[in-house]
């Protein structure tokens, strides 16, 4: 298994050095050169195992034993999920009006990017260890993404790790999970901007060769491969958990409907659909809605990216659409190049129709705003007493939609965080938290963090910061 930029000028690349890429030398994103296909069989074979079994065999299917030997790989995946606390680790949840919700975020954060970053965290210990290096990992958040990477890797002697965070942007819980973290590996800047504008400033260092060669530079975003890799698994173990509710012997098809920001976990999606899996995807997204836009009718342009209360969410240049564009467009791959170059000069881009044609043949889409992510926590708490956080509300949003007019498709709502990190949330939808006492004992811990502030050289300081780094180590 070899590995490829989606702009066609690396290629030919290994697990380890994927591992620890962020964006490929020419902008673009690693994917595998080819994608493996599942017969009839070894699906079915797949359909009575654990989520962690299914982890194991899509990894192997991607890492090759000469880059990690399976018995490691399978030692490696068992520690990653040892600090989950539900046995199943990611449950299925009946709930009334056919709402099946996959509760992901039984990991150290309450977020489902635990799940990833677990083993990405893992993997790069193995590496690290074997090659006496040292890296440093850069990572941009709109939310969790950044708390889950430092959970993954904190304390490790070889890694350290940069994280930039919208200022005023995350709910106070998600922010405190980063600036609570004191271990001397980990770097938190809190950026007075978007969770899209931090982003630039992380893009242009990784385009510097030279310094991503000298400082060890990579990214835990979803920028990384691995990271996309361990998501597929999200989605046998949705399709597997949810098509039992039908007649046994039957292959049904299962609608996945994913809450979608930077489009990491839905391209794990259309990847599993491309292995064989029998579902169909939904792309369900807040009131930042280039992905639904492309979706519906290939408009490829920027907006405005606006707050709202599904906060994770709040991305208007969703990256991985780039992996999605590459994995669609077949024999036209050559022109992801140019879609992106063209899309980052004149930030807007009207997708060819054939490929606009093949994304909405893989995915539909939605785009829920504040007032109905409300109702739709409401609506859940009031049939079932369960809480919902406002991203797996978007889903839900979906689902109650087409369940009212049509109650008899199989569809499962992907639930990316606990209600309990996003307290506000749930009082606005006139409804009492449910907060655990690991997320309460955050409001009484030192912080630490170094604020960006509007005008400054953002790029200029993290230079600095990581020779600074690099200077200690």
């Amino acid at each position: 298994m070899k590995y490829t930029s989606t702009r066609g000028g690396v290629t030919g690349l290994d697990f380890e050095a994927v591992l620890f890429s962020g964006f490929a030398a020419d902008g673009g994103l690693f994917m595998p050169e080819e994608i493996p296909t599942l017969d009839v069989g070894t699906i079915q074979e797949w359909s009575s195992y654990s989520y962690k079994e299914l982890v194991k065999e899509i990894c192997s299917l991607f890492i090759p034993v000469d880059s990690i030997p399976r018995k490691d790989l399978n030692a490696l995946i068992d520690r990653a999920m040892i600090r989950f606390r539900h046995q199943d680790i990611v449950p299925l949840r009946r709930l009334e009006s056919g709402l099946n919700v996959l509760e992901m975020w039984h990991g150290a954060t309450h977020a489902f990017k635990d799940l990833a970053m677990s083993c990405v965290g893992q993997f790069l210990d193995y590496f690290l260890q074997k090659r006496m290096k040292h890296v440093n990992i850069v990572v941009g958040t709109s939310g969790d993404t950044g708390s889950s990477s430092i959970e993954s890797v904190r304390g490790i002697k070889n890694i350290d790790i940069i994280v930039l965070l919208p200022h005023g942007r995350c709910t106070k819980i998600q922010e405190l999970q980063m600036t609570t973290v004191l271990d001397n590996n980990v770097h938190v800047f809190s950026v007075e901007g978007t969770s899209d504008e931090l982003d630039v400033p992380i893009k242009n260092l990784f385009a510097d060769t030279e310094f991503v060669k000298k400082h060890n530079l990579m990214s835990t975003n979803s920028v990384n491969w691995a990271r996309v890799l361990v998501q597929i698994a999200h989605f046998f173990y949705a399709y597997f958990r949810s098509a039992q509710t039908t007649q046994s012997g039957s292959t049904p098809s299962v609608e996945i409907v994913v809450p979608s920001g930077g489009a990491g976990n839905i391209t794990a999606g259309c990847i599993a659909q491309k292995m064989g899996l029998p579902i169909s995807l939904v792309a369900a997204v807040n009131k930042n809605d280039i992905i639904h836009r492309i979706v519906q009718n290939g408009d490829f342009s920027l907006g405005d990216t606006e707050s709202s209360l599904a906060s994770a969410m709040d991305i208007q240049e969703p990256y991985n659409m780039e992996r999605i564009f590459w994995l669609l467009a077949e024999s036209k791959r050559k022109n992801v190049k140019q879609i992106m170059e063209e899309y980052l000069t004149k930030k807007q881009f009207k997708l060819p129709e054939e490929l606009h044609r093949k994304i909405a043949g893989a995915m539909k889409s939605c785009s829920v705003n504040d007032d109905h992510i409300l109702a739709t926590i409401r609506r859940c708490w009031d049939e079932n007493k369960y809480l919902l956080c406002p991203h797996s509300a978007v889903a839900a949003f979906y689902h109650y939609q087409q369940h009212d007019r049509d109650q008899t498709s199989v569809r499962c709502c992907l639930g990316p965080a606990s209600a309990a990190k996003f307290p506000e949330v749930t009082v606005r939808a006139g409804l009492t938290p449910d907060v655990p006492q690991e997320i309460q004992a955050l409001m009484e811990m030192e912080t630490r963090s170094t604020l960006l502030r509007k005008g400054e050289d953002w790029e200029k300081i993290l230079r600095e910061k990581i020779n600074a780094i690099d200077e200690q180590n």
